[in-house]
């Protein structure tokens, strides 16, 4: 899976909001959120995680419970991948609204003036 491919499908890197720092490129990034939420509210997050050759696919950002994951894809099965983003918007009555554009805030240290 390519940065152009995953935007393709509607994917934009992942951050989380509260932590320090900027979001990382796509290149060294391994947590993705689609752009849209599904018309039920849900939001649909990729994830490779610890450089394992494979994607899940969740509902939340870092699904622990195996429970959790809807779809485990391999990196190289672009057509699967595809077919389970279009098989979770399905399911979730369809495509709805744009989500907020993920930033995370940048860390200012306090500096006194002396």
């Amino acid at each position: 899976m390519t940065e152009e491919y995953l935007r393709q499908l509607g994917f934009e890197t992942y951050a989380d909001p509260n932590a320090f720092g900027k979001g990382a490129a796509y290149e060294v990034s391994w947590r993705y959120r689609h752009t849209h939420a599904a018309q039920d509210g849900a939001v649909l997050y990729a994830e490779h995680p610890l450089s394992i050759p494979r994607c899940r696919l969740s509902t939340l950002p870092a699904p622990l419970d195996q429970r959790d994951v809807l779809a485990d894809i391999s990196l190289d099965d672009d057509a699967g991948l595809q077919a389970a983003v279009t098989g979770f918007f399905a399911a979730h009555q369809g495509v709805g609204a744009v989500l907020k554009a993920n930033t995370s805030s940048a860390f200012r240290p306090f500096r006194r003036k002396e």
